[in-house]
């Protein structure tokens, strides 16, 4: 789990509050770039930035645009244009017409960069745009250690094939498309230039494997800061935009983006897709970081407030089905995030919109409390309104989860304990999944009108919560889950689960012959914080696999990332310690939400196109997290640790930059080689030669030789 976020260009535009006349110069309908040969650019969307001012950074080249700033309709009295003079000049606050319709400002650009336009509205009758170019950061690169490897002076490379294939077969390097036949028991190829000096071989005539858990190739999207596909939900709930860095914001994106992108993810040979929770978040916020720095929503997903809905701002539930129908038509199975830890904080909108009257008399708050914003200039933060909270009122009791639901530090409530499973983690209200006593519904879902909780005779906390999570399997047919925070919770909870979901998978399989992709079972990989590559006995109680923070926590996948051999001992462990147990599996990463991103540390293409080809070649499972393959940036940095790794996908990069292409094709090409061959999650494995360095995976009989030829001189 754990919980943070960074900023998009497109947050939305809300009203701030302030005098009447102030109000009436927001704009809450969301404005975009409008240009005139290419129309409305909802990528391009502007940002609140305090004070009736609206904001956009745009790269643009060399060149002359005609641009305007509209809403996606081009609405009159929304469409911003030139009053009279219709050249836009550098650094000066220019007059808008708010009905320009054809009327469109010319804006010269003599030098490619990122330019700034700002819409000041503050005067309703006479806003203003102003443009300027944005000074290029210097940004300072660290270089990796150097590690030893073989050295390759860039010819062709010989090697020996015996082992794997036979004398006379054509081979084929994958990469490169280039075949050969087997000659003395070796083949002789140059490496793409592209490829960073691998050959992966297979016999010209193989075909593709059927999927198998034990080769998973796993992308995991934090679905809010993946691909807005639908602006309509962006703000339900009264959530909104903070104007700022956006850290802890939603930013819009939803299933119906991530449909959109199931082409690009099927062509990373990507088999499976994990999304973090899909189920209805707290709808308020909370003060977030260390020192209360932003507000912070639960656009993560991690924050529960009812399991029985799809959070609104991530779609429907026809979005959420659609986005599973089409993977699984296309031959990847869904995987959703589920918590059965621990539910969400309490904000200030939820005890204003479900009755839970514990706001002290005369406290500082707005009619909706929920508008509420620290006095900055005071030196207060987002942790302050706590300080207007009654928390020993019996209302958290009588309104709230209930002392029969939740432990607690309130009044009224079961205190936290100091072991892993008792405690309350990060401070979140701790479901009782160990309680055996018989309860109704949470008085807060009773008091929630659209949930589809009922209240069952005879049922416990867990009973509730695995009925909860197992419907989503029952009515859309979810593959698999990823459990959260599983030394958390009973080991028998997760083993309780699990047979309640592989039942309900298979209901829905019986039932929709024609969507089922497989007969498989039901598949659970779970989050046990710092578990490194060994079986132990949650894979007696529901684990088909466990997240392996081992390789992305030292040292061996920055070293196998600058010379693929410095993997052959870890290789050779986990093929032998994997893949002779069919109990016991891993799922190997290299970036988290959690943790970092490894393109963060060095921002360096060629070592990223290394990571993934170290990181595809590992046996048992592997995870790559969104933007692994584009060389996504970091986001702002904060009092929270992990807001960095949570920034949207950097698709305007993917499409302008040619050095991030090819890393995209260089991803794809080695995880389309990874799918077609069960044996490189799931075989034997064998090195051929130290230099080359070569290695052969096995399992049956698909059969591939892995070459890396050394660090070009």
């Amino acid at each position: 789990m754990k919980g943070f976020k960074l900023g998009l260009l497109s947050a939305a535009l809300v009203m701030a509050g302030g005098s009447a006349n102030l109000s009436a110069a927001m704009i809450k309908t969301p404005l975009y770039m409008n240009y005139a040969d290419s129309g409305v650019n909802v990528e391009q969307r502007l940002k609140f930035a305090g004070k009736s001012k609206y904001k956009i950074t745009v790269p643009l080249e060399k060149g002359t645009y005609n641009i305007q700033i509209s809403d996606e309709g081009q609405q009159c009295g929304l469409r911003f244009g030139p009053v009279d003079k219709s050249k836009l000049r550098f650094s000066k606050p220019q007059d808008l017409n708010s009905c320009a319709k054809d009327k469109y400002f010319e804006l010269k650009i003599l030098f490619a960069g990122n330019y700034e336009l700002i819409l000041d509205n503050s005067d309703a009758d006479k806003p203003t745009v102003q443009v300027s170019r944005k000074a290029q950061a210097s940004t300072f690169k660290r270089k990796p250690p150097a590690v030893d490897c073989i050295a390759w002076d860039g010819q062709p490379v010989t090697v020996d094939v015996s082992s794997t294939f036979a004398n006379g077969q054509t081979v084929k390097d994958f990469y490169s498309g280039q075949t050969q036949k087997v000659a003395n028991g070796q083949v002789t190829m140059q490496p793409d230039p592209a490829s960073g000096g691998i050959l992966l071989l297979e016999a010209a005539d193989a075909e593709a494997s059927e999927f198998s858990w034990d080769n998973a190739s796993v992308y995991f999207i934090m679905t809010d800061r993946f691909n807005n596909g639908d602006t309509s939900n962006d703000y339900p709930l009264n959530r909104k935009a903070d104007g700022k860095q956006e850290i802890g914001t939603f930013q819009g994106g939803d299933f119906s983006g991530i449909t959109a992108k199931l082409d690009y993810i099927k062509d990373l040979g990507m088999n499976a897709i994990w999304v973090t929770p899909i189920v209805e978040q707290i709808h308020g916020f909370v003060g977030g970081g260390d020192k209360g720095s932003f507000p912070f929503y639960g656009y993560h997903g991690y924050w529960a407030l009812d399991f029985t809905k799809i959070d609104p701002n991530l779609g429907s539930e026809e979005d959420f089905g659609r986005f599973v129908d089409e993977a699984h038509k296309r031959g990847i199975r869904v995987l959703v995030d589920v918590v059965v830890n621990h539910v969400g904080y309490p904000t200030m909108d939820d005890m204003q919109t479900f009755g839970i009257n514990a706001m002290a008399p005369g406290a500082p708050v707005p009619k909706k409390w929920t508008d509420w914003q620290p006095d900055f200039d005071k030196g207060h933060n987002w942790h302050r309104y706590n300080n207007f909270i009654r928390w020993s009122s019996r209302e958290w009791v009588e309104n709230w989860w209930g002392p029969d639901w939740v432990r607690s530090g309130m009044a009224g409530y079961t205190a936290p304990g100091g072991d892993d499973i008792t405690m309350n983690l990060a401070g979140l209200p701790d479901l009782l999944t160990e309680s055996t006593k018989h309860v109704g519904l949470p008085p807060i879902l009773k008091n929630k009108k659209d949930t589809k909780a009922v209240e069952r005779e005879g049922y416990t906390v867990l009973d509730y919560l695995v009925e909860w999570h197992t419907n989503w399997v029952r009515d859309y047919g979810i593959d698999g889950f990823r459990a959260d925070t599983v030394k958390h919770v009973e080991a028998e909870v997760w083993a309780k689960l699990k047979d309640s979901a592989t039942e309900a998978l298979a209901e829905w399989k019986k039932e929709n012959p024609e969507k089922a992709i497989d007969d498989k079972p039901f598949w659970m990989v779970g989050e046990v914080w710092h578990h490194g590559a060994y079986r132990d006995f949650y894979f007696d109680n529901g684990m088909d696999s466990l997240i392996n923070f081992e390789y992305a926590g030292d040292s061996a996948a920055l070293k196998g990332s600058q010379c693929l051999a410095q993997n052959e001992k870890m290789y050779a462990t986990y093929a032998k310690d994997i893949n002779s147990d069919p109990t016991f599996n891993l799922l190997t990463y290299i970036s988290s939400h959690d943790t970092k991103l490894f393109y963060s540390n060095y921002q360096d293409i060629p070592l990223q196109a290394g990571a993934g080809t170290a990181l595809l070649m590992m046996p048992g499972g592997v995870q790559l997290y969104y933007g692994d393959e584009s060389g996504r940036p970091r986001g702002p940095q904060s009092d929270a640790f992990d807001s960095p790794t949570r920034s949207f996908m950097n698709w305007d990069q993917i499409a302008k930059d040619k050095d991030r292409q090819a890393l995209v094709k260089h991803w794809q090409t080695v995880g389309q080689f990874r799918d077609r061959h069960v044996a490189i999650g799931a075989g034997e494995h064998n090195k051929i030669s130290d230099q080359p360095y070569a290695f052969s995976r096995s399992k049956g009989d698909d059969k591939v030789v892995v070459v890396f030829a050394g660090i070009k001189q």
